[in-house]
């Protein structure tokens, strides 16, 4: 639908409205990553003990795809929702109620095709939930602020990946049911309950006939013109290789499962630990990052370190093979994620295309962001079955270096960018030259 948005002037005090955010989504994605990183690979274990590591790839690849179509798909739907509820609120509270459905299907499922039919549609819902929330920083906080919820809010995943790892620890000898209801629980409460510290309004939408429209013009409402605002689009392509190379960490306990021998309980143990680790790390540099950002009004130095340093974090995992070295490894990629997480979050509220497609277009940074951590299990065993974990780590490092070439076109504060940066060549023309 082609149509205007008229934004409402709702707008939630900022400490309330960071709370309703961060404890929502940590909640959210409690339930969300926890089964990534561990339960699904656990269910492809009992469902498929010979085949495990090729079915773990299947069932994620497909996520990866309703995951790529979810979070814009979402946000853009959340966009021109009108309801009195809200068009944030609404959607804060689908998504997750039907995500953590499909979880409990998971719970229950013996097929390959169950789990995996579940768990596209669960990541699909998530996706739009996670659209509304984070389109709520480019729509009620302002921009001298950004920074520092977007700071805050790069420590909610790593948060929630440490609960729900705690929690399975907690649990090693319970139900393999009973953990995947207590997630879908968590799952569905914590959005609801930010439901009502978020206030929002109803957003409507005037309609305008669209028959005359080219159709590039609507392909770019569903996707911002490269040509017109290629900013966002490197910013899209730095965050995905960056995220491809920090995402081996959905993968740990399959690594040490397979190539250091671990049991599950081992292994639950193991990813536990080193998830706190990493919280602690991006603790102390998410935080720090994301207001020294804004007080220096700068945001690309900032974004090459975190990048360099993860990288060297990756390739500590390719080449020593011992815990204590992941340890190491696991402090390095914290501390450049935490950074980085930070500070490109306020960096892409900036170079938002358009404030009215704000849910749909953060929608779409939101896929660069989760996507990687469906690819990286759907395409480990080709890269393991070419080299090992060795070279499956230094595929990783290699989309780092890549992340840092692609964030050098994106604009600096104060920098114009999109219709606002003339060609150089303009400026000659002016001049008559």
């Amino acid at each position: 639908m082609d149509g205007k948005i008229n934004s409402g002037p709702v707008v939630t005090p900022f400490k309330r409205l960071t709370f309703g955010i961060i404890f929502g989504y940590a909640c959210m994605m409690i339930a969300l990553i926890t089964p990534a990183m561990l339960l699904l690979s656990f269910k492809m274990i009992e469902i498929s003990p010979k085949n495990y590591t090729s079915t773990i790839g299947f069932v994620a690849g497909i996520g990866a795809f309703f995951a790529l179509i979810g979070n814009p798909i979402g946000g853009a739907i959340s966009d021109r929702t009108n309801v009195a509820f809200g068009r944030r609120r609404t959607w804060i509270i689908v998504g997750p109620l039907i995500g953590c459905a499909c979880l409990l299907w998971i719970g229950i499922a013996t097929e390959i095709w169950q789990v995996a039919t579940a768990w596209e549609i669960a990541q699909f819902f998530f996706n739009c939930g996670m659209a509304a929330y984070t389109a709520l920083i480019p729509d009620q906080v302002p921009v001298e602020k950004q920074g520092t919820i977007s700071g805050i809010l790069g420590l909610v995943t790593p948060i929630a990946v440490v609960i729900g790892m705690m929690l399975m620890t907690f649990m090693t000898d319970s139900a393999s049911m009973t953990k995947w209801g207590l997630l879908s629980i968590i799952g569905i409460i914590g959005p609801i309950i930010s439901s009502f510290f978020i206030k929002d309004g109803k957003h409507t939408v005037e309609k305008v006939k669209s028959a005359h429209i080219p159709f590039v013009k609507k392909l770019s409402t569903i996707y911002p013109s490269p040509r017109k605002y290629p900013e966002f689009t490197w910013a899209i392509v730095s965050k995905f290789l960056l995220m491809m190379g920090s995402s081996g960490s959905v993968y740990l306990a399959v690594m040490l499962v397979n190539r250091m021998g671990y049991s599950q309980a081992g292994a639950t143990s193991g990813v536990a630990t080193l998830q706190m680790i990493s919280l602690g790390a991006m603790a102390l540099t998410s935080l720090v990052g994301g207001t020294l950002s804004d007080k220096a009004k700068k945001q690309k130095p900032f974004l090459y370190g975190s990048a360099f340093i993860m990288l060297i974090g990756t390739l500590i995992f390719a080449f020593i093979q011992d815990y204590s070295a992941f340890i190491i490894a696991t402090v390095f990629i914290g501390l450049g994620a935490g950074c980085f997480t930070a500070v490109d979050i306020a960096l892409v509220a900036r170079i938002l295309p358009r404030k009215e497609d704000s849910a749909k277009d953060f929608g779409l940074m939101n896929v660069a962001n989760a996507l990687p951590q469906s690819i990286v299990p759907t395409i480990a065993p080709l890269l393991l079955g070419i080299g090992g974990w060795t070279f499956f780590y230094i595929a990783l490092a290699a989309c780092l270096l890549a992340s840092i070439l692609a964030t050098r076109p994106l604009p600096e504060i104060g920098e114009p960018f999109g219709p606002e940066k003339k060609h150089p060549r303009a400026d000659l023309e002016t001049k008559g030259i």
